[in-house]
């Protein structure tokens, strides 16, 4: 009839209404944990892809700088100013990333570890309300800061330090017979204020991957003894 409509507490089947069936629940739970996975994996393969240009370039830098004594030794420092451009870039797209990988561990951590062993209990009482607060606010996780600390220690603090031994040695034993302040002018600009420059900033890299800070990103893997469930029985 024109003008009727159902009681109040009566449910219904309204698409974005709450779901009390645990069947129904585990089954949104589950397609949401496979959709949040393939999310995280997708943004893991495009960190890997900025890895791989950092060190492709890095490597035809470093061909060419040391295939020839007139080649110019600033094309190494041009490819410090290239991985660390490459270094920003990867730090946003970590940032992007932990996104999907905190709502991946926090299903992991409440939902699957507590569907296997009941007795572990959840690590958040509350996971269910604070997945659903990110659903709807999505929010970044970790700083700029900690996603540059992260990268830098796990990849590009190695990578600037080949390229920063590799100039040293270029304007030093590969040409003996400058004086290497000399070698190390570029144009105008005394060989002193290169090296000082290029001091300062590897510096400020190793301050930024090693300042004592709180852990922000919620990773899969902690500091601890190597668990020992896998170890051979046979022994």
């Amino acid at each position: 009839m024109a003008g009727s409509s159902l009681p109040e507490d009566e449910p219904t089947d309204e698409v974005g209404g709450a779901v009390d069936d645990m069947a129904t629940l585990g089954a949104l739970l589950g397609d949401t944990y496979r959709g949040e996975l393939d999310r995280e994996t997708t943004w893991r393969s495009r960190l890997d892809q900025t890895t791989t240009w950092s060190v492709t370039v890095m490597a035809a830098i470093l061909t060419w700088a040391f295939s020839s004594g007139d080649n110019p030794h600033y094309i190494i420092l041009i490819g410090v100013l290239a991985v660390g451009t490459f270094l920003s870039i990867e730090a946003r797209r970590y940032r992007d990333y932990d996104v999907y990988r905190a709502r991946v561990r926090l299903i992991q951590g409440n939902l699957l570890a507590n569907t296997l062993n009941p007795e572990t209990g959840v690590e958040h009482e509350n996971w269910r309300a604070k997945l659903s607060e990110d659903y709807q606010r999505p929010t970044l996780k970790v700083t700029t800061f900690e996603a540059l600390s992260n990268r830098l220690r796990r990849i590009y603090l190695p990578l600037l330090t080949v390229l920063v031994l590799a100039w040293v040695f270029r304007i030093t034993a590969f040409v003996p017979a400058e004086e290497w302040l000399t070698t190390a002018s570029i144009a105008a600009v005394p060989g002193w204020i290169i090296v000082g420059m290029l001091a300062v900033c590897y510096s400020g890299a190793v301050a930024i991957a090693y300042w004592p800070r709180d852990r922000e990103a919620m990773g899969e893997f902690r500091e601890g003894e190597a668990g020992e469930w896998k170890t051979n029985e046979r022994e």
